[in-house]
């Protein structure tokens, strides 16, 4: 007898729904130990997140990277690259890496376990197990260091985002024009449908994308520069 398929994933399903469950009971979590905890303990269990998010990372990477098709397989989308830097974040608390993760993580990585591009298999598949993971363990360290330790980016930090973010953005644009590749969805919309399909065709989508993530940023660094968002028991972070 030959073994029973998984089941394909489906948008909303019960596999997903539980995923965002575990991801709200662990973000609530990780607050109450960022508030509570000593700083010494805080710092470990920072590490040990930080350790999990690269190890994964590295693995996943590894195990899609394919050597006869390299370019199609290379870890440059931005869920690729906001691992590492919720990775140094965390075990840093550098500045530049703080940034990063608050902007990146808690919005795109955020909005990916909404609408996930996942076509294949359904849990328990590498796949699925993979792909979420990665993507709830950055969201946790982006919540962690915002309200867990209450670390609050300012409009140095959202300006460093997204100089950084539109560098990448001119990078892929070139690489995905030359090599037909499609990094960061910038020259073409994911085939699974999302948000992007409000937005019209290519290219004209990449702006109202780019005026929604640059304004929710920033609308993001206007909130959290109210001062009653502000506390005066935010541990120390290293400059840029």
């Amino acid at each position: 007898m030959t073994a029973l398929a998984s089941p394909e994933f489906h948008l909303y399903g019960p596999s997903h729904w539980a995923v965002l469950i575990i991801t709200a009971a662990g973000a609530l979590a990780w607050v109450r130990l960022g508030r509570h905890a000593s700083e010494s303990l805080v710092r470990v269990w920072c590490r040990l997140l930080a350790a999990a998010i690269f190890l994964l990372n590295v693995g996943t990477e590894w195990w899609v990277f394919q050597p006869t098709n390299p370019v199609y397989t290379l870890p440059l989308q931005l869920s690729d690259l906001a691992p590492y830097a919720a990775a140094i974040a965390l075990w840093t608390w550098r500045r530049w890496a703080f940034s990063l993760t608050d902007y990146w993580c808690l919005t795109l990585s955020t909005q990916a376990l909404l609408t996930p591009v996942l076509r294949g298999p359904d849990f328990p598949s590498l796949s699925f197990v993979a792909f979420f993971a990665n993507h709830v363990l950055v969201v946790w360290a982006a919540i962690l260091l915002i309200w867990g330790l209450r670390l609050r980016p300012g409009w140095r930090d959202y300006w460093f985002t997204v100089m950084v973010t539109g560098c990448w953005a001119i990078a892929m644009l070139i690489l995905n024009a030359f090599a037909g590749t499609d990094y960061g969805f910038l020259n073409a919309k994911p085939a699974t449908g999302s948000l992007l399909d409000l937005f019209g065709p290519w290219p004209w989508y990449l702006l109202p994308e780019f005026a929604l993530i640059l304004g929710g940023w920033a609308a993001l660094t206007v909130w959290w520069q109210r001062p009653s968002m502000t506390s005066p028991t935010q541990p120390r972070m290293s400059n840029y």
